[in-house]
């Protein structure tokens, strides 16, 4: 869209007819003065002493029109484009294992479909962040590299599939890559923020090579805060056996939370766990806000230009007798 800096300076618009109006115009005095050299006077100034045409006056009226349309500064804005920025690089670690198409958090939902709508939420609010995707089961997989498009980060994460990582749970393994990710981007000059792992799973560590207390202390000597979450409905005794969540080892959980100065949450059903990514919002908040550049292209050098150009016709035609 097009747009003007200054568009006051169309005040100025009326001022050569508001000078004709209330001046005087000049009128020449016969035999006011003897000029003795009267025949040298060249025929430029008696030219000057004309009244000028209409086209004359239409010419300069347009010049007249095209230096105040300069002088409003037209501009053309482009698309806004987002500009990035870093409060803190943010790693989402997301449990795919087997035990994670359990239906005990929502009436018909497994538990990685709750996980999935509650995170992608959770995410979309994390405005200012970098944040990025790890999938992990039996390895742990990269679905999304550190980047402010949280858009891109959310659908990644509603695509996530029960097994796409293999069916087992390896903890540490995941640590290790959140690691070597957060660190890759920091030496690549991707951020100065601080470094934030959420870890979400629904059992313990049973694959992997790197054990998750050793990660931890790892973590915690590069500066990554791990959050924990446990996910599942409670364990719970009755006449029908114990249901619930027998799998989760909270103990390793809480261990990492506390070696990496981070926090250790507990999610049983859908409220539970917006309450708590509402928590780790508090205790790390978006810090940054959304920022747009809009590219400008000035404009008024072309009517300038042209203002120039018929000035410079006006005069030499006005020179001819």
């Amino acid at each position: 869209m097009i747009q003007f800096a200054w568009p006051w300076m169309l005040l100025f618009l009326p001022l050569p007819w508001l000078v004709a109006r209330l001046l005087p115009a000049a009128t020449p005095q016969a035999g006011a003065v003897f000029l003795p050299f009267a025949a040298t006077v060249s025929v430029d100034t008696a030219l000057a002493l004309r009244a000028p045409s209409r086209w004359q006056v239409a010419l300069f009226a347009l010049v007249w029109l095209l230096l105040v349309a300069a002088a409003t500064r037209p501009q053309w804005l482009d698309d806004p484009l987002p500009v990035p920025t870093s409060a803190r690089q943010l790693m989402m670690a997301v449990d795919t294992s087997g035990s994670m198409q359990a239906e005990d958090m929502a009436g018909g939902a497994t538990r990685l479909q709750v996980v999935k709508a509650v995170g992608s939420e959770f995410l979309r609010h994390r405005v200012g962040d970098q944040v990025g995707l790890i999938l992990f089961g039996t390895r742990p997989y990269l679905q999304a590299p550190l980047t402010t498009d949280l858009a891109t980060v959310g659908q990644l994460l509603r695509e996530g599939m029960i097994g796409v990582a293999g069916p087992e749970t390896a903890i540490g393994d995941t640590i290790g890559l959140a690691i070597k990710r957060l660190k890759a981007q920091r030496e690549q000059g991707g951020g100065k923020g601080e470094m934030v792992l959420i870890l979400l799973t629904d059992g313990g560590n049973t694959a992997g090579l790197m054990d998750p207390i050793d990660a931890a202390k790892f973590a915690a000597q590069e500066g990554l805060r791990i959050y924990t979450i446990g996910v599942g409905a409670p364990v719970q005794s009755g006449m029908m056996g114990t249901r619930g969540n027998t799998d989760l080892d909270e103990e390793t959980l809480q261990s990492i939370a506390r070696i990496t100065h981070g926090a250790y949450f507990r999610a049983t059903n859908v409220a539970s766990l917006n309450d708590v990514y509402a928590q780790i919002d508090k205790l790390e908040p978006a810090a940054a806000q959304a920022q747009w550049y809009r590219p400008t292209t000035e404009w008024f050098a072309w009517p300038l230009a042209l203002a120039l150009l018929l000035s410079v016709l006006a005069v030499g035609l006005r020179r001819q007798p």
